[in-house]
């Protein structure tokens, strides 16, 4: 099971602490493998992943990669995102796992938007057609777990109302949807809204 990372990622093999909203993720991952929103594909690949920022910085604590499967995470199965760079497509995490190759595009969100506490990054084809250009949607040309896509996320919240609908498609990403909130609580009910909105509009 593993999960492809694209950018040079600079690790320190230490134990972390339990941090504030740890047992809120294993909650939230829950309800979304219950979904089939994260998981792991047909081809054994987990996908899907959850991140926390820490206090008041744009670091944060993100599922490790390849655990999109795991029923329940432990401490060793995060990491906590210390530092990173965009343009070197490079970031330093903490932590026995690796952090997942979705990071930069978690921290393009934490950098946006000061009031994001949380980021999903899920999978869900019916909804990703949906709302496929009709949500705040990154260009088809842009790879998932790339600096590109970071500067796309970035793109997004300068000229969408991304940060108003806190969704948006990866259009490059087949079935890639990330959503965002204060928590983990909101940005899993953003989800749930969208999800919703496409039942009723097919109903």
């Amino acid at each position: 099971m593993s999960e492809y990372i694209k950018f040079t990622c600079e690790h320190a093999d230490a134990e972390i602490g339990p941090f504030d909203g740890f047992a809120e993720l294993n909650a939230c991952r829950r309800k979304l493998l219950q979904l089939r929103l994260i998981g792991v594909d047909s081809n054994g690949v987990g996908f899907g992943n959850l991140s926390i920022r820490d206090g008041t910085t744009n670091n944060f604590y993100i599922t490790g990669s390849a655990t999109g499967g795991i029923p329940k995470l432990t401490l060793t199965d995060c990491a906590r995102v210390a530092a990173y760079d965009f343009k070197k497509n490079w970031l330093r995490c903490v932590g026995a796992a690796i952090a997942s190759s979705e990071s930069l595009t978690h921290a393009a969100v934490y950098e946006s938007d000061a009031k994001a506490g949380a980021v999903i990054h899920c999978h869900d084809s019916k909804l990703w057609t949906a709302l496929l250009n009709r949500a705040p949607t990154s260009s088809k040309a842009v790879d998932y777990g790339t600096p590109e896509m970071a500067y796309e996320v970035l793109r997004l919240f300068n000229l969408t109302d991304v940060k108003s609908r806190k969704i948006l498609v990866m259009a490059g990403h087949e079935g890639g949807i990330v959503a965002f909130g204060r928590d983990l609580e909101e940005a899993f009910a953003v989800l749930m809204r969208e999800r919703k909105k496409m039942k009723r509009l097919r109903s």
